[in-house]
C-alpha cells in the first residue's frame, strides 16, 4: 500500500474522523495507513473483542472491516462530503486468538451516488504471521457532512 504521510491532508481528515469513532476507541482500534482509495486499521486482541469461545468476535471483525472500507470510500468523495454504509455482505474464513486483526479497505467502483468497496481482515500472530479471516463487500453513499 502506498501510504500518504500522517501530514497530509487526506490522512487528517480520515484521522480526524475515526477519532470521532466512539466504538473504535472503546475498542482499541487504530488508524493505519491512509491512501486514495485506501484504508488500514488495525484491532488489538482483548477481552473487549472475543466471543464465547476466546476468538475475536464475528461483530468485531465486522466492525472492523465496515470501517476499513468506509475510510476507504470517504479518501473518494468531496471534502463537503462524509459516507455512509448501506449494505454489506462478509464472509468469516477463521477465528482467532491472540496478536491483532489488519483490516485493508479498497475502494472497488467509486461514484457519485454509490460508492462500492470491498475489505479483508487479516489475523497478524505475534511472530507477524499474517492468515485471512473474513473478506467483506460494501455499498457507501456519500452524504452531506454535519459537523464542522
Amino acid at each position: 500500500m502506498q501510504s500518504i504521510p500522517a501530514s497530509s491532508a487526506l490522512f487528517q481528515r480520515v484521522e480526524a474522523s475515526f477519532l470521532r469513532q466512539g466504538m473504535m476507541r472503546h475498542l482499541g482500534a487504530r488508524l493505519g495507513d491512509v491512501a486514495p482509495g485506501l484504508c488500514e486499521v488495525f484491532l488489538p486482541y482483548s477481552d473487549r473483542v472475543t466471543q464465547q469461545q476466546g476468538g475475536f468476535h464475528g461483530g468485531a471483525m465486522g466492525a472492523l472491516a465496515d470501517i476499513a472500507g468506509g475510510y476507504a470510500g470517504l479518501t473518494v468523495v468531496p471534502e463537503e462530503m462524509e459516507i455512509t454504509t448501506v449494505e454489506f455482505k462478509i464472509n468469516f474464513l477463521a477465528s482467532f486468538q491472540q496478536g491483532e486483526l489488519r483490516a485493508v479497505g479498497r475502494v472497488v467502483r467509486p461514484g457519485k451516488r454509490i460508492i462500492v468497496t470491498s475489505a479483508e481482515v487479516f489475523h497478524r500472530a505475534d511472530d507477524g504471521q499474517e492468515k485471512t479471516c473474513c473478506i467483506m463487500q460494501q455499498t457507501l453513499v456519500p452524504v452531506p457532512r454535519t459537523y464542522a
